[in-house]
């Protein structure tokens, strides 16, 4: 009965292998000579302007999550595009009402001033 499981071990033994067995290597091969010069904070060439941790405006959060939300709204029209023809007419009016719900979501944040940085 455990001669049935033998290849799912030799499978997580070699996925184990892969995974950890060259991180271990570069651990172990490559050579540590830790200096200030190396542990310093490094941004682009220059020396870190403020603290890593600074708090962001809450608008920079807003601008992505609706860049991701619309993103990801416009990716439906790309398979729907696809199957048009298969779909009909009731699958055009389908997406004729989400683009249109979309489309008035889009006005609405933009009236309420979501996309204006100041």
């Amino acid at each position: 009965m455990l001669q049935n499981y033998f290849p799912i071990l030799m499978f997580v033994i070699v996925g184990l292998l892969v995974g950890v067995g060259p991180l271990l290597l570069g651990w172990l091969l490559a050579p540590n000579r830790p200096d200030p010069e190396k542990l310093s904070p490094y941004e682009c060439g220059f020396e870190a302007f403020e603290d890593a941790r600074m708090k962001f405006d809450v608008r920079y959060y807003l601008v992505a999550i609706l860049f991701i939300l619309f993103d990801l709204e416009i990716a439906f029209l790309f398979p729907w595009a696809v199957v048009l023809k298969e779909l009909g007419m009731y699958g055009f009016g389908v997406m004729i009402e989400f683009i249109t719900v979309l489309t008035i979501g889009f006005v609405y944040m933009w009236k309420k001033g979501a996309l204006e940085w100041e």
